[in-house]
């Protein structure tokens, strides 16, 4: 970006921020500057870290200490330089403001569990998609590259399970404000396992009611309990779980969207990408069911799905029955998990309500709270379309769910 532009995009954002009377055209382009700006910025801190790197024997100390920031966010640069180094394109596209920051740094996390020529040969199939990551989001980009990862590999899947397995780590640490804080990293058997049962002893502990120094946040609220629930599994023998925490897989089957091989699309509903072979090991341990929908509409799940005005809360049936449905909060642009949701009555229960499987909607802890508390209002109609109604007057409206949109 030339110089001329850096100013006028200055101009821009001070022009507005100063203006009182600004309207939401003018604020929408100053936040686009802004977005500008960073990106040639990072594309500046990227250059000068690869001239720094060539000077002194430990670049990232000298990076932590030169801009006030920790060993880590210095490690991260350094990174994001190594991947600008290895795809010229992409570093004259962040310095044009092309791409943002965070499309070189899913290309860094792309390229991570690769090794030797594999990884050379992503860094050469990512050199040609520079218009592809100038018109798509960070999430559309990241989808882009998995599939490029995936196509890399050619073995059947049982050796990245095992390159995971030896991959697996957990660390520890003192903060700043002398606060425990875990970091780890678990391959996919391991993971689905754990996760299953700090959700069983999350819902076992705290369904019915939670702690005092629960945060007023619902998202933080959800993530304080999570961590209790942790707690209670290292630190107590068996925790409080009335079961075990045995994984479910829920096997949707979309007959609406094509495989591409004459047959129906298959999802597992696992959030990290799993082959056969793997899931077959995987599935030994845990339960299995089958949801197939169509176009936003559940054609067939176990279970009872109806339940009328008998209970408030949803039961295991319906959960997996939206579980098909949805992979993520039902509001457009959320990317919070399903497993992440609660519920919500389209109609309210205590406006008469019922719990029918078409009168519930996942929401995640901070959609759930502008409904009942900031005036939204939701609608569903005959296959899930959803109109969100804001207080504002604006209308927003999305079609027929689909997990591959998530």
């Amino acid at each position: 970006m030339e110089i001329g532009a850096v100013v006028e995009r200055v101009r821009t954002i001070t022009s507005t921020r100063a203006a009182d009377a600004a309207d939401r055209a003018a604020i929408e382009a100053a936040l686009r500057a802004s977005s500008q700006l960073r990106a040639w910025l990072a594309s500046c801190d990227a250059a000068l870290t690869a001239r720094l790197s060539t000077q002194v024997s430990f670049p990232e100390q000298a990076i932590a200490e030169s801009t006030r920031s920790s060993l880590g966010e210095a490690g991260k640069a350094k990174e994001r330089s190594d991947t600008l180094t290895s795809i010229p394109s992409f570093a004259d596209a962040l310095d044009r403001a092309d791409v943002t920051a965070a499309h070189i740094d899913a290309i860094t996390r792309a390229g991570k569990p690769l090794e030797g020529e594999q990884r050379s040969e992503l860094f050469e199939r990512v050199a040609g998609l520079v218009d592809v990551a100038s018109v798509a989001s960070v999430d559309e980009f990241r989808k882009r590259l998995a599939l490029e990862v995936r196509s890399i590999r050619t073995d059947d899947g049982m050796a990245r399970l095992e390159r995971q397995q030896r991959a697996t780590r957990l660390r520890s640490w003192t903060d700043s404000d002398g606060m425990w804080r875990f970091d780890g990293r678990f391959d996919p058997v391991l993971g689905v396992k754990i996760a299953a049962r700090i959700d069983a002893e999350l819902e076992a502990v705290f369904a019915q009611a939670v702690p005092d120094t629960c945060p007023t946040d619902p998202i933080e609220k959800q993530r304080h309990l999570r961590a209790l629930a942790f707690a209670r599994l290292v630190t107590q023998q068996g925790g409080a779980a009335t079961r075990p925490g045995r994984p479910e897989y829920v096997v949707v089957i979309d007959s609406s969207q094509p495989d591409g091989a004459g047959g129906p699309l298959v999802d597992w509903g696992i959030p990290v990408e799993v082959p056969t072979r793997v899931l077959a090991e995987m599935t030994n341990e845990g339960d299995m069911a089958a949801v197939v929908v169509r176009n936003g509409i559940v054609i067939h799940a176990p279970g009872s799905l109806d339940l009328g005005r008998t209970t408030r809360l949803a039961n295991r049936a319906q959960r997996r029955a939206l579980r098909g449905l949805y992979s993520v909060c039902a509001i457009p642009g959320c990317s919070v998990h399903y497993d992440r949701c609660k519920l919500h009555h389209i109609k309210w229960w205590r406006h008469g309500g019922r719990t029918d499987l078409h009168n519930l909607l996942p929401l995640c802890a901070h959609h759930h709270s502008k409904v009942h508390g900031a005036g939204w209002n939701l609608a569903l109609g005959p296959h899930r379309e959803l109109t969100v109604s804001l207080p504002d007057g604006t209308i927003r409206n999305t079609g027929p769910p689909a997990r591959s949109a998530a």
